[in-house]
């Protein structure tokens, strides 16, 4: 049951990662911003400017966005292909299958006549 929890988890931890990049982005900024401001920033060395990492920020999320519109065109291209390779599969049926397949409904039998069935209560 803890390996199921576990991996349910891990799903949704996967989705969400997916769909909230640039979220994911931010809160790493807040959390490691003074980090960022004296180590990764492009400015570090121009303190008048009070970057204070913000330039790192802007990279980051452009990265990401640029990451999900690559996803977003793969996901347009592999359905535009799976939609080509569906038009142009023909699908053949063979006659001797066609045949074997006995259906339920037959015309000339007749069930009980409905108004056998359904009859008026009787006073």
């Amino acid at each position: 049951m803890q390996i199921r929890r576990f991996t349910i988890l891990l799903l949704i931890v996967a989705v969400l990662s997916a769909n909230f990049a640039q979220l994911f982005v931010f809160a790493g900024f807040s959390a490691n911003q003074k980090y960022i401001a004296t180590t990764l920033c492009e400015n570090r060395a121009r303190p008048w400017l009070h970057c204070d990492g913000k330039c790192y920020l802007m990279k980051k999320i452009k990265q990401a966005e640029e990451k999900e519109q690559s996803n977003e065109r793969q996901t347009q291209k592999s359905m535009l292909q799976e939609v080509f390779f569906a038009a142009t599969t023909n699908i053949k049926f063979h006659n001797q299958l066609l045949q074997i397949i006995a259906t339920p409904y037959h015309a000339g039998t007749t069930t009980a006549q409905p108004g056998v069935i359904f009859q008026p209560p009787q006073v």
